[in-house]
């Protein structure tokens, strides 16, 4: 069941959902992207696969995206909501195993919050599509604080994303060593859409994303 709730953060109050596994064994709180909020279909999707495959997730928004702006927020302010939907996690779900993740935007601004300080609680980061750089400017700026994460994180990234060429994604998780594990979605763009001559589905790609993140995520919190 899917219960909205509402998170106090320090710019203003923003909306946020619990999606409940059946029998959970761990919790995700998942932000969401620079373009769309938590009840994208992408997001929904994702919550639904991964709640099936037995983790709980809360999403939450951003303050821009609650105001109905288009511009992100500053970090300094998505770090603090960040960090106020991990606290709300840890007070409704105390009995679980926690990960905080996102996608892109999300996952970077999550990210950059377990750089400044750890997020209490929180044993292990997913990325959705970690955007290392501008679309089609290769670089690798964008991750150098992950050098300061101290958790476990997974990157769950499309070999034609425009927003991380895969080279570099690797060139990245090898330099973090074993805190680091990538998985690839083959030929999946940035939104893990995948050309039709794969003969994948969108519904495929979204249930190996859960899967893979559920599997990864059992391990990081056992």
């Amino acid at each position: 069941m899917e219960t909205q709730f509402i998170i106090e953060t320090p710019l203003r109050p923003v909306s946020a959902l619990l999606l409940e596994a059946v029998t959970p064994v761990a919790a995700c709180v998942l932000a969401h992207g620079a373009g769309a909020g938590m009840r994208h279909p992408f997001m929904a999707e994702v919550a639904a696969a991964l709640a099936a495959a037995g983790v709980t997730t809360l999403r939450y928004q951003f303050p821009y995206m609650e105001a109905g702006t288009h511009r992100p927020d500053s970090p300094t302010v998505a770090v603090a909501t960040v960090r106020a939907a991990v606290a709300r996690a840890r007070e409704l779900l105390p009995g679980l195993p926690l990960v905080a993740g996102g996608k892109s935007f999300g996952g970077r601004m999550t990210s950059t919050a377990a750089a400044q300080a750890p997020l209490a609680g929180v044993t292990g980061l997913v990325f959705l599509g970690f955007p290392l750089h501008p679309p089609k400017r290769p670089a690798i700026t964008r991750g150098d604080h992950l050098d300061r994460v101290t958790v476990p994180m997974l990157f769950l990234q499309g070999t034609r994303d425009d927003l991380a060429d895969i080279g570099l994604i690797r060139e990245v998780c090898g330099r973090l060593g074993t805190r680091a594990a990538l998985h690839e979605v083959g030929e999946a763009n940035h939104a893990f859409a995948v050309p039709k001559r794969t003969g994948r589905t969108h519904d495929d790609v979204i249930v190996e994303l859960a899967r893979t993140a559920a599997g990864w995520i059992r391990t990081a919190t056992g």
